[in-house]
């Protein structure tokens, strides 16, 4: 089982030193997530599920490549991901460059985690339609998979048509891995048929199984890899049963208070025999 860090569970000032203390200790990745921008309109704030706004408007902002691009100076080995970056809220242009810039500097780090998002007040904010988000993601996706792989591309579709261009350089992975974030059909659909794999919301085990189905069942015969954001481990047993449902990745939150974080971490990696491999 590989283990992740979620920077954005603890306050901003700490992500350096959880960072470099993840990477000593031999978590295998960090994730930040990520906003463009928060509305002072809470109207259209209202996370899914829920009867109070999901954001608060004073809350600081990051752009989630560019500070990964900084972690990476500071360590040499844990993977740097985003759970998750809004692709489509931009040109593909701009994520697909950010993400090779990261996966470059990081020498091949990087993992692109992406959403076709929640909050409609941002994609208002930047004059994008909210309720084609998914289909431009999907075409995004794509896109930027040309523009990581092929020499020149051109394209002409229904979101972007640009003429032939270069991009260099190109990742250094092979194949920079695109995850998936949500839980809507659309999201468990694309990321059995167009990602490398999903991103869950945070679960237990027993309320991560209907989502692990219907993906099993999009997904067919085709691998797709499953990070799951487990905050609740009973204990180092539960990782076989995470790993006995198909989960090959788990993101934890071992700490209560940000200050606690880096100790945290270092007591999980010891009673989960986290290592650096």
């Amino acid at each position: 089982m590989r283990f992740g860090v979620p920077l954005g569970l603890i306050h901003p000032a700490a992500w350096k030193d959880v960072a470099v203390a993840a990477d000593e200790l031999g978590f295998e990745s960090v994730w930040l997530p990520e906003h463009l921008v928060f509305s002072t309109d809470l109207s259209t704030a209202r996370y899914p599920g829920t009867s109070e706004p999901g954001i608060t408007p004073s809350t600081p902002l990051f752009d989630a490549p560019a500070y990964l691009c900084w972690l990476a100076a500071l360590t040499s080995r844990i993977r740097l991901g985003t759970a998750v970056h809004l692709f489509a809220l931009r040109h593909p242009f701009v994520s697909a460059r950010a993400f090779a810039t990261l996966d470059v500097v990081s020498s091949g780090r990087a993992i692109c985690g992406v959403g076709a998002g929640w909050y409609r007040g941002e994609w208002d904010a930047a004059g994008i339609p909210f309720a084609s988000r998914g289909a431009r993601l999907d075409e995004a996706i794509e896109v930027a998979r040309r523009l990581w792989s092929s020499p020149v591309v051109e394209h002409s579709g229904r979101f972007y048509s640009f003429p032939e261009v270069a991009f260099e350089p190109k990742p250094v992975q092979h194949r920079l891995p695109i995850l998936c974030g949500g839980e809507s059909p659309a999201a468990l659909r694309r990321a059995a048929s167009l990602c490398d794999g999903w991103i869950s919301m945070p679960h237990t085990l027993e309320s991560i199984r209907p989502q692990l189905g219907r993906l099993a069942a999009l997904r067919g015969e085709r691998r797709c890899s499953v990070t799951a954001h487990a905050y609740s481990l009973a204990s180092p047993d539960e990782v076989a049963d995470w790993a006995g449902l198909g989960v090959d990745r788990l993101i934890v939150r071992p700490w209560k208070r940000s200050r606690d974080a880096v100790s945290c971490l270092a007591t999980f990696a010891a009673d989960y025999g986290v290592t650096s491999r």
